[in-house]
């Protein structure tokens, strides 16, 4: 007799949480569905849930998130990126203290090599019909991050091949739950042929109707939550996989939640309940402007020279997206005008490179330019604006002289030049990329910087 088993599968939701109410009630019916006609079904979450551009997400640290999965019935996740380098130590350690699915990652473990008690790095899922699958997590290879804030990141494809090791002969069906992005799930179904379905995530990839690289099935469902993706396999009474398919559902397309809109609403309400705090009374309002130089984005380049003491600094002005009012100020306001959860960084370089990156950061284009990804949460890219850098032009209105606190830049002298950090992974500064001298300032974002300058300008320091 064959067997049909579904899996269900999202990934980089990124705490879009407009989508959610209907992938939840869509998901629920499916299980309805399949559980009539003796059908399993797994419902699976590949990463990138949690996204602290959201205040809910922000106000609970991902623990909201933990518990809308629980609410729908989630059986099996693994991290992404954004749960494993944009939480504080602590805040990753307890995110799943109240999870009631497992949560797979192999390449995971704590500075003294050991995997911590929630992450497991496999679970062998036995069906009704006693077809056992394994299912195996394995997150991007964020290696300086995860060490900078206490962790230990594993080589993915090195593990992988141990755990595929360790259920060698125990399985009828190996999935991987994979964030490591579609050109590396394509090498793995190359490499590792003894893996049958992929669930992909990290490059939002999207595969309408999956794809096969020898006999594995490489599926992805995009991002912040635009489709669902449905995988069926079909067994015969042997065990051995007859055919297996893969589709996706658009949200748009599904039926509308019962009060979809309130429960909308409400993940915001309760999260800015949880970042109500004051930081900060102000006497008078600091303004923002995306295109001409203003207080409010200078005050966020300074401190990010402060914080990590470099010589200079740089950074866009569409990091803000709204100026700040007179009156108290809350951990919500700041994180609604900088939800992006970007880390300052330090590069080190001489000065030849550092004139290099100023004088191309002056290109005319960038302010008007429309940005997505690398951790930016905004709209646009904003003019650039400086700290401890000024530019002395000729009568010509050419640069003629680059000066540093100062003193005229030195060709040969080294410099540290604080940035946010999204500039280390974007095109925009070749020089940046290439520079191995980088140090991260993890866990704080650029808002925890305004924050602390904003109470130390406030207390006359």
């Amino acid at each position: 007799m064959s067997e049909i088993i579904h899996l269900y599968h999202t990934n980089d939701v990124h705490s879009h949480f407009e989508n959610w109410p209907r992938i939840a009630h869509f998901l629920q019916k499916r299980k309805k569905l399949h559980q009539e006609t003796a059908e399993d079904i797994l419902l699976l979450d590949i990463g990138d849930h949690v996204d602290r551009w959201h205040p809910y997400t922000e106000g609970t640290l991902g623990k909201g998130n933990v518990r809308l999965l629980n609410d729908s019935g989630y059986q099996y996740v693994t991290i992404g990126n954004n749960e494993g380098i944009t939480l504080p130590y602590e805040a990753l350690s307890s995110l799943y203290d109240q999870a009631t699915f497992k949560v797979l990652v192999a390449n995971l473990y704590n500075e003294k090599r050991i995997r911590p008690d929630w992450a497991h790095p496999y679970f062998i899922h036995t069906t009704n019909h006693g077809t056992r699958i394994a299912l195996i997590g394995i997150t991007a290879y964020f290696q300086k991050f995860y060490d900078t804030l206490g962790w230990h990141l594993n080589e993915p494809f090195d593990e992988l091949k141990k755990q595929l090791q360790d259920i060698h002969n125990q399985a009828d069906l190996v999935v991987v739950l994979s964030h490591l992005g579609i050109h590396d799930d394509e090498r793995m179904a190359a490499e590792f042929p003894e893996v049958d379905v992929i669930l992909g995530a990290h490059t939002h990839h999207v595969l309408h109707h999956g794809r096969m690289i020898g006999n594995t099935l490489l599926c992805g469902a995009g991002k912040y939550g635009q489709f669902v993706g449905h995988v069926e396999v079909k067994l015969d009474a042997k065990k051995k996989i007859i055919n297996k398919s893969a589709r996706l559902y658009d949200t748009n397309e599904l039926e509308q939640a019962p009060n979809e809109e309130q429960c909308i609403e409400s993940l915001y309400n309760a999260g800015g309940l949880e970042l109500e705090e004051e930081v900060v009374t102000l006497t008078e309002s600091i303004e923002n402007n995306w295109f001409q130089p203003s207080p409010l984005s200078k005050l966020l380049c300074e401190s990010l020279k402060e914080w990590t003491t470099a010589d200079c600094a740089i950074l866009n002005a569409g990091l803000l997206l709204e100026a700040l009012p007179k009156g108290p100020v809350t951990k919500g306001d700041i994180h609604r005008i900088c939800p992006h959860p970007i880390n300052p960084c330090v590069i080190e370089l001489n000065g030849a490179e550092l004139k290099e990156i100023l004088l191309q950061s002056r290109d005319v284009e960038w302010p008007h330019i429309l940005l997505k990804g690398l951790g930016f949460r905004g709209k646009i890219m904003g003019i650039m604006v400086y700290e401890g850098i000024d530019f002395v032009k000729n009568d010509e209105g050419l640069i003629k002289k680059v000066m540093i606190n100062g003193n005229e830049l030195q060709a040969n002298q080294t410099y540290k030049l604080a940035i946010p950090d999204m500039f280390t992974f974007g095109r925009f500064f070749p020089q940046i990329q290439r520079t191995e001298a980088k140090e991260y300032f993890m866990p704080e974002f650029l808002r925890d910087l305004l924050g602390w300058k904003l109470v130390k300008n406030n207390l006359g320091q």
